[in-house]
């Protein structure tokens, strides 16, 4: 009789039991109704936005090389030096030239000055005074001459000394002390480091969407743990016939002046989506089958159901659910590998395991 009470109580228990086992704990998300951003990744070269070969503004020979290849200038310093020497010879005489000038147009103005006040006393000559005043109208030009001369020669000797038109690194050098060089003769390479600019190849489809363009992210080869931000400069609207695409020129934004011209980088472009709002699930809510399709488990009444869903396009927000799924419903993220159409789950919150 005993017996009979205990194999009773078991039975009784049994589906309880079976009942609690078969809960499967998960963890679940609710799908997000947002405006979704497109992600288009692109791969280039930083460029630097100033590259010159500078070349001697006159023709000389090299006294003196203030820079090497390797050298950070700025902008107005002095690179190099051609010999000076006839030059400045030459701007001697022109500034004497300038000094004769002037002490003849002092002294022909003094002769006017000396003739108007004693026509008007009548002790000279009107025909003597006109003279006067067309030596001193000459002797004026010749000082306007000289002048013009001088600033001339100054200028020549000026033209002697190569500054940099802009801060940046001296990245080769052609030229050596002693050598001569010809007018325009490159001499020294001088790069800019910041800002640097990022040409990439856009796909001709995405030419419309740069006007929903949010944000850009430039990953560096060289700094590959940092996120950089870049603003779009410019576009050539002429595609490329072979490639369907077109240039897009980016400025990179680098606080750190780390990167270097010439190496590789990858751009990040997040357009905002035109669809007003779409359904959108966390990636790990997806399951690959076999076949190349997804599927994702929704819960209802304590229980996991499968849905075979159709996606659209990822993001950092998620992935976009075009259909297949019932809205309202949560979506299981965690332990859905084990999950059978169905089964009954137990919805873990953040605090359990």
């Amino acid at each position: 009789m005993r017996w009979l009470i205990v194999a009773a109580l078991l039975c009784n228990t049994l589906p309880v039991m079976v009942h609690a086992q078969e809960q499967v704990p998960v963890r679940v998300a609710m799908p997000q109704e947002k405006g979704l951003s497109e992600q288009l990744v692109l791969s280039g070269s930083l460029t630097a936005q100033q590259d010159a070969s500078l070349s001697s503004r006159t023709a000389g020979l090299v006294a003196e090389l203030l820079v090497d290849a390797g050298s950070t200038v700025k902008k107005g310093q002095p690179l190099l030096k051609l010999d000076t020497a006839l030059a400045q010879h030459e701007l001697a005489q022109r500034q004497a030239a300038l000094s004769a000038a002037q002490v003849l147009q002092a002294e022909r103005l003094r002769l006017v000055t000396e003739a108007e006040q004693l026509t008007a006393q009548k002790l000279f000559p009107q025909t003597e005074l006109s003279l006067r005043r067309a030596a001193l109208a000459e002797a004026d030009a010749m000082l306007q001459q000289a002048k013009a001369e001088q600033q001339q020669q100054q200028e020549i000797v000026a033209r002697h000394i190569l500054t940099a038109p802009f801060a940046g690194v001296i990245a080769q050098r052609t030229a050596d002390v002693g050598e001569w060089v010809a007018l325009g003769t490159p001499v020294l390479q001088l790069v800019s480091l910041t800002p640097l600019l990022l040409d990439v190849q856009v796909p001709q489809e995405y030419f419309a969407a740069l006007s929903a363009l949010r944000r850009i992210e430039v990953r560096a080869d060289m700094l590959p743990a940092e996120k950089l931000s870049a603003k779009l400069l410019a576009t050539v609207p002429v595609g490329s016939s072979s490639a369907r695409s077109f240039l897009a020129r980016l400025e990179v934004t680098d606080g750190q002046q780390a990167l270097l011209p010439g190496t590789s980088a990858s751009a990040t472009f997040y357009f905002e989506r035109e669809d007003a709002t779409v359904l959108v699930v966390p990636p790990d809510a997806l399951l690959r089958h076999p076949d190349g399709n997804f599927s994702l488990f929704a819960i209802s009444d304590n229980k996991a159901w499968r849905h075979n869903v159709t996606l659209g396009r990822s993001s950092e927000q998620g992935v976009e659910i075009l259909s297949g799924l019932p809205k309202g419903q949560a979506v299981v993220v965690r332990g859905n590998e084990t999950l059978r159409d169905g089964q009954a789950v137990r919805v873990l919150s953040d605090d359990k395991e």
